[in-house]
C-alpha cells in the first residue's frame, strides 16, 4: 500500500520524533530515560497514536527549553511538538488548531495578602516566571504594574519564590499546584490570568504534513483518544479545545 504523500517523508524515515522540553518530562536518575509528564505526557499520547496510524515508530527528544525546541524543528532536528500557540512563535513554526487547553495563575506563599489575579499586578510585586514560555509571553502583555523576574528553567523560577526574591509565581495550574505540594501553606489563587492553547507545532513550509496531523488532531478529540490521555496522565486542569467548527457556550 503506498503511503499517503502527506506523510511519506515520515514513512521514509519509519519514525517520528517528538521534541519534549521542560517541564514536559523528567529524568530518570538512573538511567536518564526520558518520561514525559504533563502537558508532555498528552503530547506522547497523541504522538504514539499518529505514529501507529502512520505505520512508523516515534522517537523522544528532550530539550531544556521551548526556545530550544523551537530551534530543533526549524533545523528538522526533531518533527513535531505540542506548545502554547503564541504570536511570537506563529513565524517560526507552524501550528494545528488547539488539541488541549489549560489555565496560567499563581503561586503565593502562605503568608501572601495576594487573593487574586488583579491582587498579583501591582506596584512594588514581584513575579518569579520562566523566561519564553508560553505563561509568561502571556502575561508580558498584560503586566502593568509588577515587575516580572526571568529564570531559565521552572525549578529556578520557584527558588525565586522560595528565597522571598520574588512574592510570586506564575505558571500553568498544573504546575503551580505540583509546586505547592512541597510548600506548607501556599495557595494556587482560583482565578486565572490566561488560557494556553496547545497545538501541535511542525516546520514551516510542510503544508500536507501539517494538513495530515491538524486532521488526525480533530479526529483525537472526537473519539476520546485526547480526554483517555488526560485522564490517564492526572491533569485533571487540563481540558480537550472545541473542534473546529464546534459552538462554546
Amino acid at each position: 500500500m503506498a503511503a499517503d504523500p502527506q506523510v511519506a517523508d515520515l514513512v521514509q524515515a519509519g519514525k517520528i520524533r517528538l521534541a519534549l522540553f521542560l517541564p514536559q518530562y523528567n529524568k530518570d536518575a538512573a538511567t536518564g530515560e526520558i518520561r514525559p509528564v504533563g502537558t508532555g505526557f498528552v503530547a506522547a499520547e497523541f504522538v504514539r497514536a499518529l505514529a501507529a496510524r502512520i505505520g512508523i515508530d516515534m522517537q523522544i527528544i528532550g530539550y531544556p527549553t521551548p526556545t530550544k525546541a523551537i530551534e530543533g524543528l526549524k533545523a528538522r532536528e526533531c518533527d513535531v511538538a505540542l506548545m502554547g500557540i503564541e504570536p511570537s512563535r506563529v513565524g517560526e513554526v507552524d501550528f494545528t488548531p488547539a488539541v488541549v487547553q489549560f489555565d496560567y495563575t499563581y503561586l503565593v506563599p502562605a503568608a501572601s495578602t495576594i487573593r487574586s489575579s488583579g491582587d498579583a499586578d501591582q506596584p512594588g510585586i514581584r513575579i518569579a516566571v520562566v523566561r519564553n514560555h508560553a505563561s509568561t509571553l502571556t502575561l508580558t502583555r498584560i503586566a502593568k504594574h509588577a515587575e516580572l523576574i526571568g529564570a531559565d528553567l521552572p525549578d529556578a523560577a520557584f527558588e525565586l519564590l522560595l528565597s522571598g526574591k520574588a512574592q510570586v509565581f506564575a505558571a500553568p495550574r498544573e504546575v503551580l499546584m505540583d509546586y505547592a505540594a512541597t510548600l506548607p501553606g501556599s495557595r494556587v489563587l482560583e482565578d486565572a490570568y490566561g488560557v494556553n492553547n496547545i497545538g501541535v507545532a511542525i516546520t514551516k513550509g510542510e503544508a500536507g504534513r501539517l494538513a495530515y496531523i491538524s486532521a488526525f488532531a480533530d479526529e483525537a478529540k472526537a473519539s476520546g483518544l485526547l480526554r483517555g490521555a488526560i485522564e490517564r496522565g492526572g491533569l485533571p486542569t487540563f481540558r480537550v479545545a472545541p473542534r473546529a467548527g464546534a459552538r462554546t457556550q
